[in-house]
């Protein structure tokens, strides 16, 4: 019984370690006889030496190369003119077309991630020239009153294009959550600043299947750290917006004081508030501490109040600064950090204020030294 389960674990292991990961890449390239074409892999950390064949008489060429999962590759007749293949263990890709015109008229198959690519690659570029074409058009005529109607026909047509496109794209990701496709799909732009989609639930739906299959893959890696910033930055929006300038019904803050009594922010309507983060520990904090103690002592009789949050862990250093520091006006903190106020608030950096006004809409943020004071002295004149 041994032996056999021994002999198992044997046949078992030859046949993981014998496993076929070398793949192909060959094909025709019309005109090229004599020319150079080179094979990248398309890395992010690092760039490595390109493999290179010369084109035989015929335009025939041929790479092997080894690759363990789906492994984006630069096929490439030079810097401006290549294709990029998406190519799987053991497959056998075949690329055909012209040397000249490469880059638009080529043909791939045998890798079903490469057809996939080249795929969204082609609708690209039509609904690309198609909109450069509009652009011209719209250009030539935008400023002269007699084509106002063909204005508004070139922008339809042009809005039209983009949202296909996208909508096409969007659609695909969706389709192909598990196609390293869909990376390819996700970062296409139409130009430096603008991507083809920008649909979170796309995005969020091939990063987490990407990296529940292909967990070391550094695209993949890429994407899911990116989904991931890009989440934290739109909720990071979402805030600023719900604490921005002149915004109202500002977020509550309950947290308990020095003697370990729960003051509310919201008990304070009626009154002009600065709402101030700060940290026992942070130098400049430290040095804000003290005009902030005398600018309470000025204002504090005329409806003003100082509601400071202290974003520290160590309770000793914060009562000793507030004690140092002069601070009598109402200073709390959970000795957590207080995270949850800190986020509801966007803290990005410390010191920072907010100054809210007797309805508890935000009028002003992060006033410092003279501005505080002068913009104090405008509200109590």
């Amino acid at each position: 019984m041994n032996k056999a389960y021994y002999f198992l674990i044997v046949i078992l292991l030859l046949s993981a370690c014998g496993k076929h990961t070398n793949f192909t890449i060959s094909g025709k390239l019309d005109g090229g006889a004599g020319k150079t074409v080179y094979l990248n892999k398309l890395l992010i950390s690092n760039q490595l030496v390109p493999d290179s064949v010369k084109l035989n008489n015929s335009g025939e060429f041929k790479f092997k190369g080894n690759a363990s999962s789906p492994t984006f590759y630069l096929l490439m007749l030079s810097n401006v003119s290549f294709v990029t293949l998406l190519v799987d263990s053991t497959e056998n890709v075949s690329v055909t077309g012209s040397y000249k015109n490469f880059t638009r008229d080529y043909k791939v198959s045998g890798s079903t991630g490469s057809e996939m690519l080249r795929n969204l690659d082609s609708r690209f570029y039509k609904a690309k020239l198609q909109l450069d074409s509009l652009r011209l058009l719209y250009n030539s005529v935008q400023n002269n009153p007699v084509y106002a109607t063909r204005v508004e026909v070139l922008n339809s047509q042009y809005n039209g294009i983009s949202t296909e496109h996208s909508n096409y794209v969007t659609s695909f990701v969706k389709k192909n959550p598990f196609s390293l496709a869909s990376v390819y799909a996700l970062y296409q732009k139409w130009d430096e600043t603008n991507f083809v989609i920008n649909d979170i639930q796309a995005m969020k739906t091939a990063a987490s299947a990407l990296y529940s299959v292909y967990p070391k893959n550094e695209q993949v890696i890429a994407l899911y750290n990116n989904t991931l910033q890009f989440i934290k930055d739109e909720r990071n929006k979402q805030l600023v917006n719900a604490v921005k300038n002149n915004a109202v019904n500002t977020p509550n803050i309950v947290l308990p004081d020095a003697d370990g009594r729960a003051r509310d922010l919201w008990s304070l309507h009626g009154k002009y508030v600065l709402l101030h983060f700060w940290s026992a520990k942070d130098r400049t904090s430290r040095i804000v501490n003290p005009v902030l103690a005398e600018l309470y002592q000025k204002f504090k009789n005329r409806g003003f109040e100082i509601f400071m949050v202290s974003v520290d862990n160590d309770r000793e250093a914060w009562m000793e600064a507030i004690a140092s520091d002069n601070l009598s006006c109402i200073n709390v903190g959970d000795m957590k950090g207080s995270f949850q106020a800190a986020t509801n608030y966007n803290i990005q950096e410390l010191p920072f204020n907010y100054l809210i006004d007797k309805e508890g809409n935000i009028i002003a943020r992060n006033l410092r030294g003279p501005a505080l004071n002068q913009t104090l002295s405008q509200i109590f004149k």
